[in-house]
This record gives C-alpha cells, structure tokens and sequence, in this order.
C-alpha cells in the first residue's frame, strides 16, 4: 500500500500519477485508507488537523507517487443573491451557526440541510439544491498554528 505522507499545491511541471476524489468531510481527516482513482488502495497520514483542498498533491516520502486531490460533488444548497446587504445576512447568519460556506461574489454555497434552507428562505432568498464540487472558505486561523479547543471557549455552541 501507497503511503501518502506530504501534501503540497500543485506546482508548474508536476505530473500526478494517479487522483483521488473526496467529499468536503473526507478532505478533514488528516489519517484514511483511500482507494485511488485507479483503484490502488493508499494510507493518509499527514499532520493533524490538516485540510486537503481541491488541486492538492499527495506525495510518498521517496517522491514516487503524486495523487492529486479532486474535491468530490457534494449535494450543496446554493443562495444566488445581487442584494449584497441580504447575501451579508444570510452569511452572519450561517457562519453564527458554524457552518462552512463556498463565498463567491453574488453567492453562497453550503452543504444541503433542509433547516438552513428553511432559515435562508425566512430571510427573503430561496436556496436553489444542485450537486457541485465543494471548496469552502478555510478558517481565519487555518495554516497559521492556531489550535482550537471547545474547552477553551467561554460561549456555548447550540
């Protein structure tokens, strides 16, 4: 089995060997069997707390293999809104629920929940469902060596 130990952007001249697709969740877990495109079976293991995004490249220790990473089509609700003052709403609103979010200049794109759908459309925009790849916003934080710990918090999640 492949070890995939280190991942880096894809770079000029870089040919990968072989893609591998995962969804939004699958692209969090830092350690995971994955089964390539080519159906070669390879273990994960990169640092803790790693986020794959769509174009990464996955590499062995010796350089051997080079996988890159594909973000997989996810069910995703998508608010499509030229008012900008209501699409800032709708994103104060879902990111005070934790939720990541895909920000474009006149939309923005979630993982399907028929419950935000429902909170969305009750401030005046109807979410349109549709099957997309799914790249959200990363954190403030990501890549900057900031932990984020719940027992550090002094503010209940609900």
């Amino acid at each position: 089995m492949i070890r995939l130990e280190n991942r880096r952007a894809l770079a000029v001249g870089c040919t990968p060997t072989d893609t591998v697709a995962l969804d939004f969740d699958a692209r969090q877990k830092s350690r995971q069997r994955l089964t390539l495109a080519s159906g070669v079976e390879a273990g994960l293991l990169l640092e803790r707390g790693t986020t794959l995004r769509h174009g990464d490249i996955l590499m062995d220790a010796a350089g051997q293999h080079a996988v890159q990473v594909v973000a997989a089509e996810e069910m995703l609700s998508v608010v499509d809104c030229a008012d900008r003052l209501l699409l800032n709403r709708v994103c104060y609103h879902l990111g005070n629920r934790h939720v990541p979010l895909q920000v474009a200049a006149s939309t923005v794109a979630y993982r399907h929940d028929h419950v935000l759908d429902d909170m969305v459309a009750g401030l005046g925009v109807m979410p349109i469902a549709r099957t997309a790849m799914f790249q959200p916003e990363p954190g403030a934080y990501e890549g900057h060596g900031h932990s984020h710990r719940h027992e550090e918090h002094h503010h209940a999640h609900g």
